[in-house]
This record gives C-alpha cells, structure tokens and sequence, in this order.
C-alpha cells in the first residue's frame, strides 16, 4: 500500500488482548465524577498517539495551551459543557435520523466490504453531484479578488455576511470597497445550527475582513489545519503574530499574541483582539495542526482525534468563561474552521466533529449523510476521495480508542476490486 492510511489500518487490524482497570476522580470542570479507566494491551499499557486501545485517563492538559488547570478526559467522556446546558437542542440541524445512520459495528462492516476502492466510487458519486445554491456574491467583480482560489467559491445562501457599517473609514485599502462580502460559510454541526464557520485562509487583502467577521460572530476559536508555507507556497496569510507579545493590526482590529504553546502535532496561541474604534476587547484562542502531511492524510488517526478532544474542551471553557454575557447554543459561537481553501482539511475535520458528537451521543453515524449536508453548506467539502476514506478509519479508530469497539478486521480492505462483479 502506498496511501497513508496503512499505518492506520495496520492499528485497526492489531490483535487485542487486554485487562481493565478503574478508579473514580473528580472533575472539577464537568463538576461530576469520572470513572478513570486505563486498558492494558498485551502486556504493555498503551498511550501513544499511534494507539487504537481505549486509554481515557483524566490528564491535566497542561500540553494543550488551554492555560487551564482544567482536568479533562484524553477522548471525550461526555459531550461537552457550557455554562448553559450540557446537552443538545434537539431542534437543531443534524439531530434526527435522517439519511442511514449506522453502529460502529455495521460501519466496521461497511468499510470492509466495500474496501478502499467501494469508499472511492462512493465518493466519487457525492462529488459528481451539481452544487446546491448559486455563486453570485463570489462572482461579483468587487468580490473576484478577495477568493484565494478561483474555483472555490462562497455559496449564497449560507455565506457569512459582514456588516457594511463596520469598514473602517480610515482604511485607504483596496479591501474597503463597504462589501459585505468574505469567502466564508455558515455549517451546521451536531444538534447545533451555525456551530461552524468554514472558509478559506485568509488573504492579506482579506485579513481585515476576517477578524470583522470573528469580531462579528462573536468566535471564541479558530482552528487552522494548514501551515503558513507548505512545499514552498503560500498556502495563508498570516493573520497573526506567531511570537509571544507581538501585536499586527488589520484596519480597525489590533490583534495581540500574549502566549504561544508548541506541541508535537498543534500549536496554541492565546491572543487579544481589540477593536480599536470601541477599545474593547476580546480573547481569540488560535489553534494550528501542524501534522498534516503536505501530501495526502495523516498517518494516523490519533492525533487529530486528540486535537478535536482539546478544541471542544477549550470552546467549552471559553464558552463557561462568558457566564450570563453568551445566550446562545450551549456550545456557543461558531468555530471558525479554515485550511487554505477551506474545503479539504477544513471539511474532514467538520465531518471527524460531527460524527463522533453523534456517535458519542446516541451510538450511530452517518459519515456519507454528514459530507452530503456540509457539502451542501460549503460547496466541494471533503476535497479528496484520501479524505473520505479518512473519515472512516478514524471514526474507527477513535471508537476502538474508546472501548466502544474491541477489535476491527478490515482484511481485504485495500484488495483490488473484482472486475467480475
């Protein structure tokens, strides 16, 4: 196999022989007790980002850049709190049993049947679907420059429109042209409208209209799945300071990098956007995967899963940290979500987010159902057939990492298509 994907595969089919052992903590944050339960793999306890065993010890993520003593699970063990509810409208998008949810069990199944090859011609038959909406907006001659890609394009109907009035007057840039245009999309997630933003990685021309839009929106986090640079070109611009107390302005947001913590796979900065005109201000925590390969997918499931977990728990705390101020979803402002085009990487992480909430929330997933919809929302999300198969093996992955799977036989999964069929 060529594909990055055999390394994960490789985990998957690992035979598993384990013992279990349990302790009861206290988690402070969730204000409830955690059942603490460690899986011994063979002989060897396992706790490695490369591990597909069920290892959720409470750890203090001191690793996380959260800048909290906060003691939350390595996976979730719930879905996440707010200060408002800690469960789900069930009014909201995405919540019902639309389109073929299926158990990990029969999505174990699926996968194996159908192999890489079957999970490509299913792919390949979302993608040769026309768009669901129109373009106008994007294709307006104001708003041509400010796509970084001129074949990724903003749906109308579910893009993200900036408020006219808060251009600045004083920004004698090209960009201040009072469009209320930003090539940017509102996605529904899990039992929650709005709960994402997907757009593309900020242009310099653009970097004014994106921190409007995160000042707009009210965002708490962004998350940036691309490098800055990636096989000698600019895949984004740089939007912020990368260096600890350092301070860049874009019309009238002055954005300020008070503390920078690097991980193995992600890097957190904890920034302060002011808005110059109003002197208020805001904290924006900034979270880069710095894992993905320039090429094709992670090799590993692991630590993308691992970096989801700690996005949702930071959300959480920023969202409990607004106490009476935020009466919104419980999970709060969108996320902001963005790659360079903001289709690809950005899209599988919606897709990873979406399905394991529901997963974890009533044991069912529906990974074709949940590209089709954000698809729907944020046209040509899930860029690559790599991608799509992606989604499946690390919702494998996470549900073996958590106990809800004991093993996964994926034989035969790379095999070549029998043509006689």
């Amino acid at each position: 196999m060529t594909n990055r994907e055999d390394e994960i595969l490789a985990n998957i089919r690992q035979p598993i022989t384990n013992t279990t052992t349990t302790t009861t903590t206290t988690d402070e944050f969730n204000n409830c007790q955690v059942i603490v339960t460690t899986t011994n793999i063979n002989g060897d306890t396992h706790s490695d980002k490369t591990t597909t065993t069920s290892t959720t010890s409470a750890v203090a993520d001191n690793n996380g850049g959260a800048g909290s003593d906060t003691t939350v699970g390595e996976f979730w063990s719930e879905n996440p709190p707010s200060s408002a509810s800690s469960g789900f409208s069930d009014d909201d998008s995405l919540a019902g049993s639309e389109g073929d949810p299926k158990t990990i069990e029969q999505i174990v199944q699926m996968v194996r049947e159908r192999g890489r090859q079957g999970l490509f011609k299913e792919y390949g038959d979302i993608r040769g679907r026309a768009p669901d909406g129109t373009f106008d907006h994007a294709r307006m001659k104001n708003n041509l420059s400010k796509n970084r890609y001129t074949d990724v394009l903003c749906y109308d109907h579910s893009r993200v429109i900036l408020s006219s009035k808060s251009c600045s007057v004083d920004d004698k840039s090209d960009n201040n042209d009072g469009s209320d245009y930003i090539n940017a999309n509102f996605v529904d997630g899990y039992k929650q409208k709005n709960a994402y933003i997907s757009t593309q990685g900020p242009l310099p021309k653009t970097s004014h209209d994106f921190w409007r839009m995160i000042w707009e929106q009210q965002c708490l986090l962004i998350v940036m799945t691309t490098r800055v640079m990636e096989r000698g070109r600019i895949k984004c611009g740089q939007y912020w300071e990368p260096l600890e107390d350092s301070v860049c302005q874009f019309g009238d947001y002055q954005v300020r990098t008070f503390s920078v913590d690097s991980n193995d796979d992600y890097t957190v900065a904890s920034l302060q956007l002011r808005n110059v005109k109003t002197d208020e201000v805001r904290s924006v925590s900034h979270w880069q995967f710095t894992s993905w390969p320039d090429y094709g997918v992670p090799s590993t499931a692991m630590a993308m899963l691992n970096f989801l977990q700690k996005v949702r728990v930071k959300q959480a705390e920023m969202v409990q940290s607004l106490g009476d101020t935020w009466n919104g979803h419980p999970r709060g402002p969108p996320i902001v979500v963005h790659c360079s085009a903001g289709i690809g990487r950005t899209g599988t992480f919606i897709t990873l987010d979406i399905c394991i909430s529901r997963l974890e929330d009533v044991g069912t997933a529906d990974i074709r159902g949940t590209v089709e919809k954000i698809r729907g929302q944020r046209a040509n999300s899930i860029q690559m057939p790599d991608q799509y198969v992606f989604c499946h093996l690390a919702l494998i992955e996470y549900a073996l990492s958590r106990g809800m799977l004991q093993s996964a036989d994926l034989t035969g999964f790379d095999d070549p298509e029998d043509e006689s069929e």
